[in-house]
């Protein structure tokens, strides 16, 4: 019995169905788990997303060929019953179910299982083979709640207020910062700051109707605001990783830096982007709900992708699960 999904130079490919996952390089028919970069690119023939994920592509990839479903509804391509289902990562993403060759298989894409406010929650959906993202797929990766990490952040701000300081805060743009917004909401008292990058995602998701903290681009505060005189000190400012170093931190005369991802959790990696603070926020699954999601799934056969996989591999073959890796293309970022 073949495989319904398969590597091929241009990503995973179901022959049953003629499309591809995420795929990397430009094929006919692309169906996508979501619009980070690495899952969404330009150059496919046509794109299949959930209606959720839709603005979120036309903000990254613009006027583009869209086939929208809504969750759970099934579509044939080709010979391939398809759905895409709640991924619980950032606002639209999807994973991919197949129904093919009497098999039924679930591409999960990057998911989460803990609540956020930003998003439609992860939904557990049964199947034969499961492709599961393993970018924390060591034991050491367990998440606090976000809201005491979101009450850590304003107790930040306010400690770098009494020092005259800025509270800068990097956060990816898509999914990472209007989460952190969206958690800040209920213990924040004046708006955040955000960087252009930053604000450009926050308006697509107000657009969507996610409620997030109350925010004010940087640029519109420069001049003679009171902010932009006292160098931003006691102010909360989110940024992405990119603004790190860069001509853009100028404005800001004194600073404290942190950063908010699932990397966090270990403080070398605080040291080694030279951050003076850690909030562990992650968009992915920890080890404990990789392990969970996989047993709710009935799985009798799992491919870890992306991530560290070997550890999650064999934790599975130890347990009895057929387990395997595959190496793809996609990123680790969050």
């Amino acid at each position: 019995m073949r495989d319904v999904v398969q590597l091929r130079p241009e990503g995973l490919y179901c022959p049953a169905g003629q499309f591809y996952i995420d795929p990397w390089r430009p094929v006919a028919t692309a169906v996508l788990t979501h619009g980070h970069g690495d899952h969404a690119r330009v150059g496919m023939g046509c794109y299949h997303t959930s209606a959720e994920g839709l603005p979120i592509l036309q903000w990254r990839l613009g006027d583009q060929d869209y086939r929208v479903h809504e969750y759970g509804q099934p579509f044939m391509l080709g010979n391939a019953r398809v759905s895409l289902h709640p991924a619980g990562h950032v606002l639209g993403s999807a994973q991919v179910r197949i129904e093919a060759d009497g098999q039924t298989w679930v591409v999960s894409g990057d998911y989460k299982r803990q609540p956020d406010p930003t998003c439609s929650p992860f939904e557990v959906v049964a199947c034969d083979t499961f492709i599961t993202e393993a970018t924390f797929g060591l034991p050491i990766y367990r998440w606090p709640g976000t809201a005491d990490v979101a009450q850590d952040i304003v107790q930040w701000r306010d400690h770098c207020a009494a020092r005259g300081e800025a509270a800068i805060l990097y956060c990816y743009a898509l999914g990472k910062a209007q989460r952190v917004l969206a958690e800040l909401k209920p213990f924040i008292d004046r708006p955040v700051y955000v960087h252009g990058a930053i604000a450009a995602g926050v308006d697509v998701y107000r657009q969507a109707g996610i409620d997030m903290a109350d925010t004010q681009g940087v640029i519109d505060a420069d001049g003679d605001s009171p902010a932009s005189r006292a160098g931003f000190a006691g102010e909360l400012i989110i940024a992405p990783p990119s603004a790190a170093g860069s001509a853009w931190l100028r404005r800001f005369r004194k600073a404290q830096h942190g950063f908010a991802s699932g990397w966090m959790r270990l403080r070398g990696n605080r040291r080694r982007r030279n951050m003076d603070r850690g909030f562990v926020v992650s968009d992915h699954a920890d080890w404990p709900d990789l392990l969970r999601t996989i047993h709710d799934t009935g799985a009798r056969r799992v491919i870890a992708t992306h991530g560290d996989t070997d550890a999650l591999v064999r934790t599975l073959n130890e347990a009895g699960v057929a387990a395997e890796t595959l190496a793809t293309q996609y990123g680790e970022d969050d």
